[in-house]
This record gives structure tokens, sequence and C-alpha cells, in this order.
């Protein structure tokens, strides 16, 4: 079986159904690899991610870990022209200005695609670095939140060819989505995310909502705090820590959003409700 995707790949697999029957049968599943991402030269980290908008992903990774903040903290984010990158798992970015806190930075963390990177002891050490979201001056109705689930399935091309990657998507206030990406680890595709708007400038996402096909974490809520974002929602379940640290943040979560429902779980003022 041939597939253009990048992101899918081909498999046989014996397909069997309660009776025993058994038939081979080709299928597509979803790639992973890992992406070792460098700054200035130096490797800073590997993430096991499903290979596409690789540049995107290092540059949301730098978003997320307080490195970078606009496009113009960036020079360049390109794949390494060297002899052990002939697969394309290897991306460096060159900084324009921003200041490194190497000791900081450089863990040589290896993250597993189910993991983001990891290490965060405290919501302090977090709030040190990304500001609470200001009070937003705009509020959205529950039924417009209700109709974006089926708005992110049908932009996830390889979910519908492969059923096994999460996906994120950022929509403006009219609804449309700015930018979705997929991956099989949740926390690559909302990297992503961020690198899309580093790029683009669209940072801080001040009047963007984030819709997370997965549950919500506490690294989830980091990442969309890092982008400004103060309204995430995800189709499943948040972490308690997601949820303490979304009162602290004074972003909006809502989770369990589906089939015309959904739980507030932090600051439901962004909600029309009666």
């Amino acid at each position: 079986m041939k597939t253009e995707n990048p992101a899918a790949a081909p498999a046989r697999v014996l397909k069997v159904n309660a009776a025993g029957s058994a038939r081979e049968v080709e299928d597509v599943i979803a790639r992973e690899e890992p992406l070792e991402i460098r700054v200035e030269g130096r490797a800073v980290a590997v993430v096991m991610r499903t290979p596409g908008h690789d540049e995107e992903l290092a540059a949301g990774f730098l978003v997320s870990e307080g490195v970078v903040k606009s496009a113009r903290d960036v020079l360049e984010v390109s794949q390494c022209p060297s002899v052990n990158n002939e697969h394309g798992n290897v991306v460096d970015v060159l900084l324009g200005g921003a200041v490194v806190n190497w000791d900081h930075l450089t863990r040589h963390v290896f993250s597993a695609s189910s993991c983001g990177i990891c290490g965060k002891t405290s919501l302090e050490s977090v709030f040190g670095q990304f500001p609470a979201v200001e009070a937003s001056n705009w509020q959205i109705t529950p039924e417009w939140l209700s109709a974006l689930p089926e708005r992110l399935r049908a932009a996830q091309p390889t979910f519908a060819q492969t059923g096994g990657l999460h996906a994120c998507a950022v929509f403006d206030r009219q609804g449309e989505i700015v930018c979705v990406r997929e991956d099989v680890g949740r926390h690559n595709a909302l990297d992503k995310i961020l690198g899309f708007a580093l790029m683009n400038g669209l940072l801080p996402l001040r009047d963007h909502v984030l819709l997370l096909s997965g549950r919500v974490s506490f690294e989830m809520m980091q990442k969309a705090l890092a982008a400004g974002i103060p309204l995430v929602a995800a189709i499943s379940a948040p972490s308690s820590l997601a949820v303490d640290f979304a009162q602290t943040s004074g972003q909006t979560l809502v989770g369990f959003l589906r089939g015309g429902t959904m739980n507030v779980y932090a600051h439901a003022e962004r909600l029309k409700t009666s």
C-alpha cells in the first residue's frame, strides 16, 4: 500500500473477529519518529513526534519553554544539513538576540510521545515565566463552543486515515480555524500550534480559543498560557492540576465538550450562560 502522507505509514495487519475468523488486510498507521531539537547547534531535547511541521514544533517548544516570545527572537529554523540527519530528524533554531539560560534549557530530555518535557515542580515556577491572562472583554455562547469539535474532526485528515493521532486547533472569535495540527503526542501538536503562531506574528493569542482532541494536563495549560490563550476547551477530561492551574492563571477551562454539553472547571465568566 502506498501513502502520500508523511504523517502516515502503510502496514499489513491480521483482522480478526470475535468468531475467530482472520484475514490479512492493508492498513494505514500513524507515523512516529524521534526529532532532535537544537538551539544554536546545541541539542536541548529529543521528542517522539509525527513528522511534519517540524520547524513549527521546534519553535513552539521554545515558546513553551519561555526562550522566545515573538518572531523577531528567531532568525531561522531549519533542518540540520549534516550526514547524521539523512532522515530529517534534526532541527536547529538560530536565535535573533534572545538570551538563553543554557543550564535550564540544556537537559537532553527524551520525551515519550504520551508525555511532555517534564520537570516543572510547582505552579509558581511557571507563573514566574508566564503571567496570568488578562480579563477578556468578550464572551462566547455554549452553542458556539459546542460546534467546534465537529469542525476540528473535519480538519483531521491523518486521523481519518489512521485513528491514531491527537489534534489541537486554534479558532478565532468568528469560529474559523486559524491553525490545526495533528501528532502522536498531544504536547507536540500544541507546540506546532505555538510555532505556527510565533512564525506568523500572531502571539499572544488573546482573542482565540484552543480546542484539544484529548485530555487536558498541567503542561497543556502551561503551553496555552505561554501563548496567552484565555480559553482552553477539550473533548476529554482535565487533570486536577490542570484545573488548579487554570484557576490561578485566569484561563477558562472547559472539559467533556461533546454531545452539546460541557463541564466548565474555571473562569466561567467567558461563557454566556443563563
